[in-house]
């Protein structure tokens, strides 16, 4: 696609920053908070495309992706960045004069700091040194200008990660070679060139660590390094670095990096919308695709979770948030970048076939969703029935992923525990959440059977799916803590939030409306639609009663934006005829939730490897995957006038196109024919013609 000079390109729109920032201010957060609220938790550094490279900024370790707007210190540019309380590995950082171990940070100011897809700056005050930085996908690029005269260091504390170092080492291997290693939650190797020759490698001590320093001779030039990354080898780490960076230039590199975003955001085109919207969209189409991270070379060696070097010819990443981005993100790089997906989910099961079973992330099982939704769309290049096999190995034997799933299979239930004074930090089995989660899990896996023809485990799966009304309680109209014997939770406030008691970081009401694979029979679970309607009203007009934890932001009445437990909530309204009512919810969320703050650059909560940015994604497109196993998606209104949407690897797409500026449906269209209904099927859209959603 080609843009004119006065044409904004996709990366223009881009603001990395955007999610970097805090939220203090009560209105925003909807309780007052005593500390910071997180708001996104990015990174603002350079990387390409689900890389293995994130080069950023750290302004406090042990905080999110290390990087908070409101800091005003660097430590040093790290190479690995996720979002989540780990990785920050081998931090560098340039300076000059005397430095000690224990005070080395630079104070840094915005006016000074930018950030563009693939392309970081920052002017360290303390140091006089203009840093630059890009990337390829295993290969680091750090420009350094320093004052005149200055001599030139580098220093790498190797010591610090996100994570508990557990060893490094850093040795000088020729006169412009450094390499070195450092072991944190795993092993990444470094090697790297300069374009200055190295007087020596010494360090700076203090009682409590000691902090490596490379020395560099003056050769009247910005200093240059380009380094490559393994997580297999130094050697693995050369041959990165000789074919993906050395040899080219700072601005070589820089531009291959924007072309690279731009290549893969243009493949979605917006017409219409404000510039605030578009800057948004493309903002969080970017964030939607920097996890999962790339873990093997560009020969195709990676270490395995046993700890050996393979090579099994695909790239090998790591494991996705699943209970995070299953929900959406996972179908967008399904969509736009089939084969990393494919190459994930083969991650995945070489994973799965050495634990015995197929791994998750944090809570539920919810790989099966998308492995089953990824087969159900077409993607296919993997072993399905070696997943399947996990998957139904999850499903059905204790011991695994699945904690208490014999009770669930047996009982038709998780029983809670009964604890007298239950705090938000209590921890028991979240069995609430776990029931309604696994009910949907042995939904997915069924739909796999049944492709499949597995007819009897199709049955067997299918005949657990319902177990989620096991914990709904009539008297109250909430999913709610039941005991072995069949009695209720006694002690129960449904808009009180708990991490791992009944429910997993959610109360009663952000978990009540889960049932993404059935929701006719949730409703029915009610008097009626009117009191299922009433219900579902409250959980947006109950006000939120001020309680502070974390993960918790981001509230329309009890609805919380700021995590993921309700996000497809707001879509119940369909369900009981009222389409439009969820749309105002939608709308709601689109307007405030994602440029919050003094600054306008936070998130309502964690982004959670992208799973907040795609909920954008989709809702400001007009399509979601409201149950993400299913191949098909619920429709609602745009917020852009046009979408053209192009599928990888092909020379088609489709096109959606938005008529009038209302909130109701009143017909949908798919190459001039009518749909029935709110939902178009996955291999329709593909069609490549065009849906037409025209609103009254």
């Amino acid at each position: 696609m080609r843009y004119s000079q006065a044409q904004k390109t996709p990366a223009n729109y881009v603001n990395p920053l955007l999610g970097t920032a805090t939220l203090w201010n009560a209105k925003d957060a909807g309780f007052v908070p005593t500390k910071r609220v997180w708001g996104a938790e990015v990174f603002p550094g350079s990387s390409v495309p689900n890389a293995m490279v994130q080069l950023t900024p750290v302004t406090q370790f042990h905080s999110g992706s290390g990087y908070q707007y409101e800091d005003t210190v660097i430590y040093g540019f790290s190479h690995t960045s996720k979002g989540h309380w780990n990785l920050c590995y081998i931090p560098l950082l340039p300076a000059t004069g005397t430095i000690s171990a224990d005070d080395y940070k630079s104070t840094f100011s915005h006016t000074r700091e930018s950030a563009h897809p693939g392309y970081y700056q920052v002017y360290l005050n303390r140091y006089g040194v203009n840093a630059e930085l890009t990337s390829t996908l295993r290969c680091a690029f750090h420009k350094y200008t320093f004052k005149t005269g200055q001599s030139k260091k580098l220093i790498a504390d190797l010591s610090m990660s996100n994570e508990r170092v557990r060893s490094w080492n850093i040795s000088q291997e020729g006169e412009d070679v450094f390499t070195g290693f450092q072991q944190a939650g795993e092993k990444m190797y470094f090697y790297a060139v300069a374009n200055h020759k190295i007087k020596n490698i010494d360090s700076v001590k203090s009682n409590a660590k000691v902090v490596p320093v490379v020395n560099f001779n003056d050769a009247g030039k910005p200093l240059e390094i380009r380094i490559g990354f393994s997580f297999v080898s130094i050697k693995n780490a050369k041959e990165n670095l000789e074919k993906e960076m050395l040899g080219k230039s700072f601005e070589q590199v820089r531009k291959e990096a924007e072309d690279t975003w731009n290549n893969l955001l243009s493949k979605i085109k917006v017409t219409g919308g404000t510039e605030r919207q578009k800057g948004l969209f493309y903002s969080c189409l970017y964030r939607s695709f920097l996890w999962p991270a790339l873990r093997s070379d560009i020969n195709g060696d990676f270490t395995d979770i046993s700890g050996q070097v393979v090579n099994k010819g695909f790239n090998y990443y790591t494991e996705p948030s699943l209970w995070d981005d299953y929900r959406n993100k996972l179908i967008l790089l399904g969509l736009l970048s089939p084969k990393v997906t494919n190459d994930v989910i083969k991650s995945l099961i070489d994973k799965g076939e050495k634990r015995g079973f197929m791994p998750t992330f944090f809570h539920g099982d919810h790989a099966s969703a998308f492995i089953a939704g990824s087969y159900l769309r077409g993607l296919r290049d993997y072993d399905v029935k070696s997943a399947y096999n996990l998957l139904l190995r999850n499903a059905t034997v204790e011991g695994g992923t699945r904690p208490y799933i014999t009770e669930f299979n047996t009982r038709g239930y998780i029983a809670e525990l009964e604890v007298e004074h239950p705090v938000t930090t209590t921890v028991t089995k979240a069995a609430v959440t776990k029931t309604l989660e696994y009910s949907y899990d042995d939904y997915a896996v069924a739909l796999l059977a049944k492709e499949l023809k597995d007819t009897a485990n199709y049955r067997m799966l299918m005949s657990k799916t319902s177990n989620y009304k096991n914990v709904f309680d009539p008297a109250t109209g909430f999913m709610r803590g039941r005991l072995a014997n069949g009695d209720w939770v006694k002690n129960f406030k449904p808009d009180y939030p708990y991490f791992e008691y009944m429910y997993r970081e959610a109360n009663a009401w952000q978990s009540t409306f889960f049932a993404p694979h059935d929701p006719k029979g949730l409703v029915a679970l009610y008097p009626g639609k009117a009191a299922f309607e009433q219900k579902l009203d409250s959980l947006f007009t109950v006000p939120w009663k001020g309680y502070e934890a974390e993960n918790f932001s981001g509230f329309i009445g009890q609805y919380c934006q700021g995590n993921q437990p309700d996000h497809s909530t707001p879509f119940m309204y369909y369900f009981v005829n009222k389409q439009e009512k969820s749309q105002v919810i939608l709308d709601s969320i689109m307007n405030h939730f994602y440029d919050m703050g003094k600054d306008k650059l936070a998130y309502a909560g964690m982004d959670d490897a992208g799973e907040m940015s795609s909920w954008y994604v989709f809702n400001a497109m007009g399509f979601y995957p409201f149950s993400p196993a299913d191949p098909k998606y619920i429709v609602s209104v745009p917020i852009f006038n046009r979408i053209d949407f192009k599928l990888d690897g092909t020379n088609s797409g489709f096109t959606i196109l938005k008529k009038n500026s209302g909130k109701k449906i009143s017909n949908i269209s798919y190459a001039g024919q009518k749909i029935n209904g709110y939902f178009i099927d996955d291999k329709v859209l593909k069609k490549g013609q065009t849906l037409i959603i025209t609103t009254q």
